[in-house]
């Protein structure tokens, strides 16, 4: 069987895919915010002689945006009936069914959750904390609260006093708990301002921690001060789950080897302005959140200007310092207005993003010019996260986790963690192997067992054309090419009678192996 699939896929394999915030106001439609974007981009790629790719098809299109804002593939019944739907704004609904969908939150719960803890990757510990911190992020996310009052809440989560009864950090793994946050960094201050800095405010403080920052112009004693905002936690115990309170009204902290003691001060020079009773998190949370901040909104949209185009306007997208500017300074500027001016609606912005011309055009590249990421002209080839990778292959499958109660999630999210840029495609050794020949793909692959095949091999009355349409429209959202086609059926013909079903079973790996179905384009 393993030989051939390894025939099948060299022989017949032809599924691929082509390589500080200005006071006026920013549009408050998503429509203007899109027409926004798209005159940017055009006077960069006119005066750089760039030449765009044209349009995606709705198709190539369907499946993007499904990944993108639900974190897994489109069903068929949805790839057949935006297909043949032939009204013009088509794209605009899709966009708004799926940013209203549960899926919506889920999926953005799994993007912040690997932004804000990234440990449970590599910490055993840590990842006890996965499920409530994302069930923490999924509610709020339904309840449409703004990113503003998000990152709010999580930074000023109540903490007990000290003399207090400790602050439990994990009372049941599935309970919402923004407590995790700080559980995860060990409560360590200098932990807590490199995460702050770098995921809300777009900034590597961490570098400036025993020295002053080599290329940036941040000091040691800005991340101190920094780090002296959380300088009042206390654990009670060793380990990450030990207890937690607070010394409400402590704003100093002891810089690591020194004895100078450094008072909280925000990165921009402001002094803090000290209530009795009010902890330093919320006074630096206030700071942060704030309309002026100069960081906050223009780290947010880059951010998720480098989640949709793969490569962000200011990239790394945490690493904002004067000799790495953006890309379109003016873009930058004009979707962190909007953001603003929207009250902080991530929804707002994804909606601007994915209307926008450049986001809907095709990853096929057509011309050399279209090579600098920076500047999308075509839409970039992404990896998918371990959670798309694993939520589309249920989906194509049908495979129920109740199965073997998560076994197959937990290892492909252990294998399939993404440790680089998600517009620099890896694939190890071990991913290859489960992805060949792995318990899960061979269940999936099995004709008597995995639900999609047995209904695309025993359902009466298909012809073999529709069978292996049926398993396209499953796995990568389109119906196969005829140049496609026709090799498949030759190949499925050629088995006896009783074998067809294990060759169909052949056709659906290799598409499952596919860089189609592995990658987002």
């Amino acid at each position: 069987m393993m030989q051939s699939h390894i025939r099948l896929l060299m022989l017949i394999l032809t599924v691929g895919v082509s390589s500080a915030q200005p006071a006026v106001a920013g549009p408050r439609d998503a429509n203007e915010l899109a027409a926004q974007i798209d005159r940017r981009l055009e006077n960069h790629w006119k005066a750089e002689k760039i030449q765009p790719v044209p349009r995606a098809d709705d198709a190539e299109f369907l499946r993007r945006v499904y990944l993108d804002i639900t974190g897994r593939i489109p069903r068929p019944a949805d790839v057949h009936d935006f297909l043949s739907d032939n009204s013009a704004d088509k794209r605009l609904r899709l966009i708004d069914q799926l940013l209203e969908s549960p899926r919506f939150a889920v999926h953005f719960a799994n993007v912040w959750r690997a932004e804000l803890l990234p440990e449970i990757a590599s910490n055993r510990e840590a990842a006890a904390f996965q499920r409530g911190f994302e069930s923490w992020l999924r509610e709020r996310f339904r309840a449409g609260v703004g990113y503003d009052q998000l990152v709010r809440e999580l930074l000023t989560v109540p903490i007990a006093a000290e003399g207090q009864d400790a602050e439990p950090v994990l009372r049941d793994p599935e309970r919402p708990n923004p407590l995790a946050f700080f559980a995860v960094k060990a409560a360590r201050p200098e932990n807590l301002a490199a995460a702050v800095s770098r995921s809300l405010l777009g900034i590597r403080l961490e570098c400036a921690q025993c020295h002053n920052h080599p290329f940036a112009q941040w000091k040691r004693e800005q991340f101190w001060s920094q780090a002296a905002f959380f300088a009042g936690l206390r654990r009670q115990g060793d380990g990450l789950f030990a207890p937690l309170t607070e010394i409400v009204n402590q704003h100093e902290i002891t810089a690591s080897g020194s004895s100078k003691l450094l008072q909280a001060a925000f990165l921009d020079s402001n002094t803090p302005k000290w209530q009795k009773n009010r902890t330093s998190r919320a006074v630096l949370a206030d700071w942060i959140t704030s309309r002026d901040n100069p960081y906050f909104a223009r780290a947010t949209v880059n951010r998720m200007w480098g989640y949709f185009f793969g490569t962000g306007l200011v990239d790394p997208v945490d690493d904002f310092r004067d000799d790495n500017p953006p890309s379109d300074g003016a873009l930058l500027d004009d979707l962190a207005r909007s953001f603003v001016e929207s009250g902080f609606d991530l929804p707002f912005l994804i909606r601007g993003i994915c209307l926008s011309r450049a986001y809907q055009r095709t990853s096929a590249r057509t011309d050399a010019s279209q090579e600098n990421a920076r500047l999308p002209a075509r839409m970039a080839v992404k990896s998918l996260t371990a959670e798309q990778f694993f939520d589309s292959l249920t989906l194509a499958t049908g495979y129920r986790e109740d199965q073997d109660k998560g076994a197959a999630r937990r290892q492909f999210l252990t294998r399939f963690t993404l440790t680089g840029s998600t517009s620099e495609p890896e694939t190890s050794v071990q991913q290859a192997l489960t992805l060949l020949n792995g318990r899960f793909v061979s269940w999936a692959t099995d004709p008597e067992k995995c639900p999609t095949l047995i209904a695309a091999t025993q359902t009466p009355g298909m012809s073999l054309a529709q069978r292996i349409e049926t398993l396209y429209l499953t796995t990568i959202s389109r119906k196969p090419k005829a140049e496609e086609l026709d090799p498949l059926e030759r190949y499925v013909l050629q088995a006896k009678s009783n074998r067809e079903a294990e060759r169909l079973a052949d056709v659906f790996w290799t598409l499952l192996n596919s860089a189609e179905f592995r990658m987002n384009h």
